[in-house]
């Protein structure tokens, strides 16, 4: 990294090297690189002498969990004190969910994040939009401290990078992407290991939520647009988790007429979580989202809704028909 988020960084080095307890929070429903870069970071932070808890609302995706090898994530409590609280990956202090309640005994609020959306909300804030992962932006800070890469933090931070860039797919991928997860690798990053828990073990659950989807699945505008519904039931008849439903969208999205992707998921009865990928560069799915109080990134961004479920659908569809129209 360069410029004056340099300056940032050596200050949080600084911040982090003096305080004894750190709680490492993300945000809620966590995907790769937020659990990588928690779990990442927290086993450096142990190893360096702290205290330390790492605190989620929602639990780890299944997936997921060979990478917390020192059983260091666990559920936010309430009357807890920490020195300081370190939130990545996530964009805004609502985003943490109910851990923001657990987390007020604090003296210090780092932010570290990579969503052009972050709203600045900590003491301390390190966001570099242009990083496609968080994940890469830890592997930095430890370097910096010059705090050990072990192998189990390596396949953390590498699960983080290979995750929110597609497998290094996404066009947000940097020369210096490549650069990162080649020294982690070197670190000891179990390439096989992790391809096989990550991307090829998902449960039959997993594949009748897929079946719902290619049943369900609808195109408009052209076939530009595709999208799909999770209602509260279709977990249920699927015998599924809602962790489960990470990643379907890319079955509509790899269409090859479509612009945008979106994923509809019913919460409750006035509550719609809406996921957005856009595959153009002339399209921000970004801007879009923070129409509904949302945000993310250029290609992939998200909000929660309030409203019936067909006045959601009506009003984001027609958003999206807008940026599609103006960047044609």
């Amino acid at each position: 990294m360069s410029n004056p988020s340099t300056d940032t960084l050596g200050a949080i080095v600084t911040a982090l090297r003096q305080v004894t307890t750190v709680c490492v929070v993300g945000h809620v429903r966590p995907d790769g690189d937020c659990v990588g870069s928690q779990l990442g970071l927290g086993m450096a932070l142990r190893a360096a002498g702290k205290t330390v808890s790492v605190w989620n609302e929602d639990a780890m995706p299944r997936k997921l969990m060979f990478l917390d090898s020192e059983d260091l994530l666990s559920k936010p409590r309430t009357g807890e004190t920490f020195d300081c609280v370190v939130a990545v990956d996530c964009a805004s202090f609502e985003r943490l969910g109910r851990v923001g309640s657990c987390i007020g005994n604090r003296r210090l609020l780092i932010n570290i994040d990579h969503h052009a959306s972050n709203t600045r909300y900590g003491d301390m804030n390190w966001v570099v939009a242009d990083v496609p992962s968080t994940g890469e932006l830890i592997l930095e800070l430890l370097k910096r401290a010059r705090w050990p890469l072990t192998p189990a933090i390596a396949d953390c931070l590498f699960t983080a990078v290979s995750t929110d860039t597609g497998s290094f797919r996404y066009a947000s991928t940097r020369p210096e992407t490549f650069c990162s997860a080649a020294e982690l690798v070197r670190q000891g990053a179990d390439l096989g290991r992790i391809g096989h828990r990550v991307y090829d073990s998902h449960p039959m659950s997993r594949f009748r939520l897929l079946r719902h989807v290619y049943r369900q699945a609808r195109l408009t505008h052209d076939d530009r647009i595709a999208y799909f519904w999770l209602r509260r039931g279709d977990y249920g008849r699927a015998g599924a988790e809602r962790e489960e439903s990470e990643g379907l969208i890319d079955h509509i999205r790899s269409i090859e007429p479509v612009v945008v992707a979106v994923v509809f998921e019913e919460m409750d009865e006035t509550l719609v979580r809406v996921s957005l990928r856009s595959k153009s560069d002339a399209v921000d799915v970004n801007k879009v989202a923070q129409i509904f109080g949302g945000g993310g990134h250029k290609a992939a961004a998200g909000a929660r809704i309030a409203g019936t479920r067909l006045a959601v659908q009506r009003r984001v569809l027609r958003e999206l028909r807008h940026a599609i129209d103006r960047a044609a």
